[in-house]
């Protein structure tokens, strides 16, 4: 401890040398000064607390405060150690971290560069796979309203699952003893770095093969390291994405993966994935057998009641045939006793009226109507006859007169003399040689009868030079 009077910094018994002047220090050397005493002071250190305050930065960086009961401590983690974490920091988590004291010179303040961390009490995958469950959970991956129900009848089952593996065996044995049904394989890894997306794409590649009607994907048991692949959020977006049902089989009964959760259906082993996805031909014949009984006994007592409804409604139809024929008969009676009456009424009209006209024809005296009648016609008939007589005496020279011209004219007259007419075969006359030529065939009309005859030599330039 400084004496009194002896300013800070000079020794005792120097009071009477010349003061020296202390050397100044800017901001900026007393931050780095005390920088660098931390960081040659304390090394790489874990320290376990809880985060609080956390920020991420856009340039990927994270600010947050590690705090106990009795202290806080403010904590930064650049981005490529962040992208290295496998899990996602999150606020009120318990975390251990590694890292080196420093001061921030920007704002001189002390704080802890983290360039590890991890969960305090859970390992490091079990605190990312509950932190992607949360998140697939929030987005309603694992809804059951968005499940489907399996087909009763697929035509083909496909499955995704390594190719040497016991669970495709166990899958096609079952399937072959329930139902024999098609199976497609679609082959991938099942565990390992390269299994997620080798189960992405073998996934999809049976979306779209036609006729699949329902995936099988898993394998069989394994430690929890092996089946990991199956809780990758990209194998588990696909199965959610995929428009057919798939049964998910992952492991054993106890071994619960992501996508079990995400799946249509979860079986507890490839084997009962089988049975989920075919029906079991034993049971389905027995339904048959047992609703063809049942089916037979309801068509027995179908036939008893309609065979009593029959007999009922033939025995009604008889009744109701009876009583309309005995109304119909009664009806036609009383048709016919009106027709009767009718006949009589008109009959007894018909007698009254022939009665009057027989008066009335009488009181006219008929025959000497028609006798005066017939006089008057035969002195018409006697009138007629000398009329025509008359007229058939003066018209009968005009007649004869007409006929000896008509006679003179005729063509038939000159035939008669010897003459005759030629035509072709046409019918057009021949007055002229020189329009017919050799072998032509022509007609000759005579007085009585024809003659067909053909031109053998035409001389009508011979008269014609004479």
């Amino acid at each position: 401890m400084a004496q009194r009077g002896i300013p800070f910094g000079q020794r005792p018994g120097a009071a009477r040398e010349a003061p020296r002047r202390p050397r100044v220090l800017s901001v900026r050397e007393a931050v780095d000064l005390a920088n660098r005493a931390l960081e040659h002071g304390v090394s790489l250190i874990w320290v376990e607390g809880e985060v609080s305050n956390l920020v991420l930065a856009r340039s990927g960086h994270a600010y947050f405060t590690l705090k106990d009961q009795n202290a806080a401590l403010p904590c930064a983690m650049w981005a490529t150690s962040l992208r290295r974490l496998r899990f996602r920091l999150d606020e009120g988590q318990r975390l251990r971290v590694l890292g080196r004291m420093g001061i921030y010179a920007s704002s001189g303040r002390f704080q802890l560069y983290v360039e590890r961390a991890e969960p305090a009490g859970l390992g490091e995958l079990t605190l990312a796979l509950e932190q992607l469950k949360q998140k697939l959970a929030a987005e309603g991956l694992f809804a059951v309203e968005r499940k489907r129900p399996l087909p009763s009848w697929p035509r083909i089952v496909g499955v995704v699952t390594s190719p040497s593996g016991a669970a495709v065996h166990d899958i096609v044995k079952v399937i072959r003893r329930r139902m024999p049904t098609p199976v497609l394989l679609s082959p991938a890894k099942v565990q390992g770095p390269e299994a997620p997306s080798e189960l992405t794409i073998a996934l999809r590649r049976l979306c779209r093969v036609p006729n699949v009607d329902v995936i099988i994907i898993g394998r069989g048991g394994g430690s929890t390291e092996d089946l990991w692949a199956f809780n990758h959020e990209g194998l588990a977006r696909a199965i959610a994405t995929c428009p057919i049902p798939i049964v998910s089989a992952v492991g054993h009964e106890v071994d619960v993966t992501i996508c079990d959760l995400v799946a249509d259906r979860r079986a507890a082993t490839p084997s009962q994935a089988g049975e989920l996805v075919v029906p079991d031909r034993q049971l389905v014949l027995e339904r048959l057998r047992d609703r063809e009984r049942r089916l037979l006994r309801n068509l027995e007592r179908r036939t008893l009641d309609l065979g009593t409804r029959l007999h009922a409604v033939s025995n009604r139809i008889e009744r109701w045939g009876r009583s309309w024929a005995r109304h119909e008969r009664e009806h036609l009676q009383g048709a016919r006793r009106r027709l009767e009456q009718c006949a009589r009424a008109s009959l007894l009209e018909s007698e009254r009226r022939l009665d009057g006209l027989a008066e009335r024809l009488e009181s006219v005296h008929p025959r000497a109507r028609i006798a005066a009648e017939r006089r008057r016609l035969h002195e018409l008939e006697r009138r007629l006859v000398r009329a025509g007589r008359s007229l058939t005496t003066d018209l009968r020279p005009r007649l004869a007169r007409a006929a000896g011209k008509l006679d003179a004219l005729s063509p038939l007259s000159v035939l008669g003399r010897g003459y005759a007419l030629v035509a072709d075969h046409e019918g057009k006359l021949i007055r002229d040689a020189t329009s017919v030529a050799q072998g032509d065939a022509l007609t000759v009309r005579l007085a009585h009868g024809r003659l067909e005859v053909e031109v053998v030599r035409s001389d009508g330039d011979e008269e014609q030079r004479s």
